[in-house]
This record gives C-alpha cells, structure tokens and sequence, in this order.
C-alpha cells in the first residue's frame, strides 16, 4: 500500500488522535513524533480542542512558550494531581527560605568570629574599618554594577564595624578559601 502522504511520519497530536497530519497542522511545530507523551499529557489535562483554541488565539512567536508552559503543568499534574506546578513550586520556596537562614545563620557565625578577634588587637591600638571588605564566600551575592546592590550589600549589619575582618582581602595570609587562619584559636 503507498503512502497516503508525503511527510516523515505524523506529528504526535495526530498520532495520538488517530487523524491524518494535514501540512497547517497547528501541533504539528510543537508536538514531535519523537515526543508522543508529551501531547498525550497536554490531552488529558487540557483537552485537544482547548489547546487547539489556545494556540489559534496566540501569535505565532508566542506559541511555542505556550506550549512548553502547558507540557510543564500537564506534566506536574500528571505527578501530582492535587497540586500539580504549585507543589514543586512551594517546595522551591520553602527550600529558598531554609537556605536563607541558614546563610543568614552563617553571616552570624562570621560576625560573632571577627568580633571575637577584637580582644586580640590589643586594647591601645585601633583597627580602621573597612567597610568595602566582605566575605569572598559571598561574592557570587555581589553585582559589580554598583557597589550599594547585590545581596550582601543590602543586608550589611546596621552597626560600623571597628575592626578588619579576618577574610578582607587585603588581610595578609589570611584566606579562608585556603583554609588559613590563626593557630591562637
């Protein structure tokens, strides 16, 4: 029998709905025939006929995220029918808090290190700050554009600092990414 058209092979919306892949096909661009579960998972959530609507309705350069938007929700509901997206995403955020306090833990731990160091300066001599230092660990926070943004810069503590801080880099053979440090502690 030969073939009833000229293309490769159909794409995987008509594929799946068992119909003939006609040259407009609008799934055609956005449904692979390598990718046959990816449309199946936008049917059972979302329906053919509302996607085709969808997509008919959209711009021709605003189609292609559209599609990949509701891939990524067919999908996470396919996972997770109650919450679907929504519960990876609460998840993300809960994970991006748990980090925040542990970072701002860590900002806290390296504060009360330095202010231990104080004593060590002798109770004559006087440390001038300085207030550009900042942790080199911290560096990926810190946007080069301005010196008032970036993360670090926003949450500097609301008290000037009276000492160098031992990971200031112009502080001599003190590199904490070394593992360096003062044997006295």
């Amino acid at each position: 029998m030969a073939s009833s058209s000229s293309y490769n092979s159909p794409c995987a919306a008509c594929k799946f709905l068992r119909r003939k892949c006609m040259p407009g096909c609008i799934f055609a661009p956005y449904f692979p025939p390598e990718e046959p579960q990816k449309f199946a998972n936008v049917h059972k959530i979302f329906g053919a006929s509302n996607v085709t609507k969808l997509l008919n309705e959209l711009l021709p350069h605003q189609r292609e995220d559209a599609v990949n938007s509701l891939a990524y929700e067919a999908e996470a509901r396919v996972r997770d029918p109650v919450y679907g997206c929504v519960g990876a995403i609460s998840f993300l955020q809960r994970q991006v808090q748990r980090l925040q306090k542990e970072l701002d833990a860590a900002n806290a731990d390296l504060i009360r290190f330095a202010c231990n160091e104080i004593p060590n300066a002798g109770v004559n001599q006087v440390v001038q700050p300085n207030l550009g230092a900042r942790p080199r660990a911290l560096d990926q926070y810190h946007t080069s554009s301005s010196s008032t943004s970036g993360y670090y810069n926003q949450h500097l503590p609301a008290f000037p600092m009276a000492y160098s801080l031992p990971w200031n880099e112009n502080s001599s053979g003190n590199n904490i990414n070394e593992g360096g440090g003062d044997a006295n502690i």
